[in-house]
């Protein structure tokens, strides 16, 4: 990469940057770079879809505490002075970006950050994976106030998943007013609620659980709801007329790129990909286990450094270090949990209901925050 930005300052031509992937982790890629080397790259960005869908917001919607909000990604692309392409990313060759519509962009950098697929993991029930789960799961609501459902389960699925929003449903649905009230019982593997976060955040999950009379089974899979029972692993189950899950997350296979177990790309810790020149990926779609779009943000951001560094920007790029922040949805004010990690290590943990990072969003990224502070004003609190 240094003897091509060499060669671009040389021929004074800008530092050619493919950012594949519309979400969190692309616009914060690009916000970034906008922001590190604004004279040095210039960035394509490529997306399937002509919209960024912030999504953390989706759990309110059925309750009527906010929505998720759409920004155009033809305003973002034109506020920092980027070029747009709706396509797919397909496959990487050599220096050349493949796109599904069969065309191809060459690169001196390219970042992919897809996000990744979602798959219903629990048969039987209710999956919310987001924006299209709002009106099934205002009809669920619906049944709970009429009393046609009496017992509802909150399961977080085996497999790569982040299990905050399940949570947030739990809790949401507990404080909800109704006529009548169900059972509500959250089923999970982890070995204490929200346990990724630390112990801080697991012990005011759980007490959380406990005001509000949501039972907690943990250490236990998820399988299949029949009958109005839903079966656990390894033994045991749940009594529910309905079940609520989250899904699964799995990688997307691009040709010419490596990917492992689960079909998610494997990293170094400065976001390169393993084995191909000038390839980066940040977001869900790597193989770094949690996913969440704080961390999403925070690789794509060491990645940006990396990349305008290459370009000739004066800046000493930082590795990819995670610090967990989350706003927790409780329907009674949220409550703020972080968590610094390293090596796989808890290392602090914190759990409060006064905010200690700003702008104090659902997403904790340095600059997709204020810039969507910014688009939409007030929205996203």
């Amino acid at each position: 990469m240094r003897t091509a930005a060499r060669n671009r300052m040389l021929r004074s031509m800008a530092f050619r940057v493919v950012i594949a992937g519309g979400g969190v982790a692309g616009v914060e890629a690009a916000l970034a770079l906008r922001a590190l080397a604004p004279e040095l790259v210039s960035v394509q960005l490529v997306s399937p879809e002509p919209e960024f869908a912030y999504r953390p917001l989706a759990v309110s919607e059925p309750f009527g505490h906010g929505h998720v909000h759409m920004v155009d990604l033809r305003r973002v692309a034109s506020d920092i002075g980027a070029e747009l392409e709706i396509a797919g990313l397909a496959g990487v060759d050599g220096a050349q970006a493949i796109l599904d519509d069969g065309s191809r962009l060459e690169f001196d950098a390219l970042v992919i950050a897809t996000g990744t697929r979602l798959l219903a993991a629990v048969p039987g029930a209710l999956t919310f994976a987001g924006i299209a789960d709002v009106d099934p799961y205002r009809r669920l609501l619906e049944e709970i106030d009429a009393g046609d459902v009496r017992s509802v389960a909150f399961a977080v699925p085996h497999g790569v998943v982040w299990p905050l929003p399940l949570y947030e449903l739990a809790l949401m649905t507990a404080r909800h007013p109704a006529k009548h009230r169900a059972a509500l019982t959250v089923v999970t593997p982890e070995e204490a609620p929200l346990d990724v976060l630390g112990p801080a955040a697991a012990r005011a999950v759980s007490d959380l659980l406990g005001e509000h009379d949501i039972a907690l089974r943990t250490s236990v899979f998820p399988i299949a709801l029949k009958d109005g029972r839903l079966t656990l692993a390894p033994e045991g189950a749940v009594e529910a007329d309905r079940v609520v899950a989250l899904p699964e997350q799995r990688g997307i296979e691009f040709e010419g790129v490596p990917t492992v177990a689960g079909g998610f790309i494997p990293v170094d810790e400065h976001g390169r990909v393993e084995g191909l020149r000038n390839v980066f990926a940040a977001g869900d779609i790597t193989s770094y286990s949690v996913k969440q779009g704080g961390i999403a943000a925070q690789q794509a951001d060491a990645v940006a450094q990396v990349i305008a560094a290459e370009a000739g920007a004066a800046i000493l790029p930082e590795p990819f270090r995670p610090v967990l922040r989350s706003v927790l949805l409780t329907g009674n004010g949220p409550r703020y949990l972080s968590a610094r990690i390293r090596n796989g290590n808890d290392l602090s943990s914190v759990a409060t209901s006064q905010p200690f990072w700003s702008p104090a969003d659902k997403i904790a990224a340095p600059f997709l925050a204020p810039y969507l502070a910014r688009r939409i004003e007030g929205a996203l609190r």
